[in-house]
């Protein structure tokens, strides 16, 4: 079909969303999924943070979903989830969010997230049951040595023997410093499994927390069982990572597989939990398209790539809503090269050809579209064609090549909501300078 052709049947099938994104539609597509998995195209956009916080509020109000999941290290989301449960030391919100100090900062201290965070706990205050208060939890891995430090200081507290043998365990690392990549470029070197790696050290805390399980939790009561799971998870998490960083140096499927598998597997340990507290297990999980969309209708996953939100339709099936947020420009806030300043930057007009570039063409500014089999937007939008995705570095400069892959959209997601001009996040932080490389928006008056 010819891409007018094309972008006609999308500006058939297409609901435009009113500025407040038309939440009650979006719920009305969800039905009765427990998992809903909300994506984005960048990591550093305003209205993407913005919708998926209006969307999580009223599956959590109107549908009783009970955790909010992020791609982001799980200390640092376990300290934002006892703010609101109001059960830390933190007074406001841009304080609990303080945890997420590595780069990206700008990925969850923005306004947006505040505001949600501010409101999930006032929600929770109006809970009479504590256990049936919304969680905020992390599904990433790059938390190795924080999370080492947790499962010893929860130890410290229920069981110093036990922390005197992690802190031997983990004493592995020391050799390497706290420059993980040391780590991992050594252990790259050894082709696998075998001394030199500290593989076996995480794997034997993690074994032995869990056979000490229903020692501490019949010692320390139910209401110990949040803490308990919140250290078995960090000892998890020091075993998938250090796989991580030993399989980094080998290309990026391997790693990249591995950290989605993590984060499938810190899903289903969220369900199991949810159920022991009695709660229904409804999860919103908010991360990149790129680890949300079904992996085997992408480019990506022809080389072997898998990722969270395939992982989810194959084990829970109808349970699953993919929903992938998408814009054509814009501006956002993002990095020239990793661990470099985040600056607002112009977002180029999406490729000719591109999705992107079709849901500008099709003239709605802020649509919805969802995705039956056998109806004509599915058909066509099945047909491989380039999908952009930003991540936390952006790279104009060579644009087809850094942030586009071929992807076959209606197999990926169950739906998508594009908006079509869209602004940088907004940090609590004032990172938001222009880059310099570029010229100001409003080049060359100023206004």
């Amino acid at each position: 079909m010819h891409f007018e052709e094309t972008s006609a049947t999308v500006r058939v099938a297409a609901y435009p969303l009113s500025a407040d994104h038309d939440h009650r539609r979006v719920l009305a597509e969800i039905g009765d999924a427990s998992l809903v998995l909300i994506g984005e195209a960048t990591h550093g956009t305003h209205e993407f943070y913005s919708l998926r916080a209006g969307v999580t509020r009223a599956l959590i109000e109107e549908k009783g979903f009970s955790a909010v999941a992020i791609e982001g290290d799980w200390p640092d989301a376990y300290r934002v989830n006892r703010y609101v449960q109001s059960s830390g030391n933190d007074t406001d919100a841009v304080s609990a969010l303080s945890g997420f100090a590595r780069f990206p900062t700008w990925m969850w201290r923005n306004t947006a997230v505040a505001e949600f965070v501010g409101w999930l706990r006032s929600h929770n205050a109006e809970v009479s049951a504590p256990e049936r208060q919304v969680g905020f939890y992390g599904l990433d891995l790059y938390s190795l040595h924080a999370s080492m430090r947790a499962v010893v200081e929860y130890l410290d507290d229920h069981d110093p023997s036990a922390a005197r043998a992690a802190r031997e365990s983990y004493s592995c690392f020391e050799e390497f410093g706290h420059d993980i990549d040391t780590y991992a470029w050594a252990t790259s070197r050894l082709g696998g499994k075998g001394e030199g790696t500290c593989e076996d050290a995480v794997m034997r805390e993690l074994i032995t927390l869990r056979e000490k399980r229903t020692e501490l939790l019949s010692r320390d009561g139910p209401m110990a069982s949040d803490e308990f799971f919140y250290a078995e998870q960090n000892a998890r998490l020091a075993a998938n990572a250090e796989r991580y960083y030993r399989t980094m140096f080998r290309g990026r499927v391997q790693s990249w597989n591995v950290r989605d598998q993590h984060m499938a597997e810190t899903l289903e340990e969220l369900l199991s939990h949810l159920r022991l507290r009695g709660q229904a297990p409804k999860v919103v999980v908010w991360a990149h398209n790129s680890h949300l969309g079904d992996a085997r209708a992408t480019d990506m996953g022809d080389s072997g790539e898998l990722n969270l939100g395939q992982l989810a339709r194959q084990r829970y099936g109808a349970e699953v809503k993919l929903i992938g947020l998408t814009t054509y420009a814009g501006t956002v806030i993002a990095a020239t090269d990793w661990g470099e300043p985040g600056y607002l930057r112009r977002v180029r007009p999406a490729l000719e050809g591109s999705y992107e570039n079709l849901f500008h063409q099709a003239g709605v500014e802020r649509f919805l579209l969802t995705f039956k089999d056998g109806t004509p937007v599915h058909s066509v939008l099945a047909e491989p064609r380039l999908e952009r995705a930003i991540g936390v570095i952006y790279r104009p400069e060579t644009e087809r090549m850094s942030h586009y892959f071929k992807a076959r959209l209606s197999e990926q997601f169950d739906a998508i909501i594009h908006i079509d001009q869209t602004r940088g996040v907004e940090p609590v932080e004032d990172i938001a300078a222009w880059d310099p490389s570029e010229a100001p928006e409003t080049f060359p008056s100023g206004v």
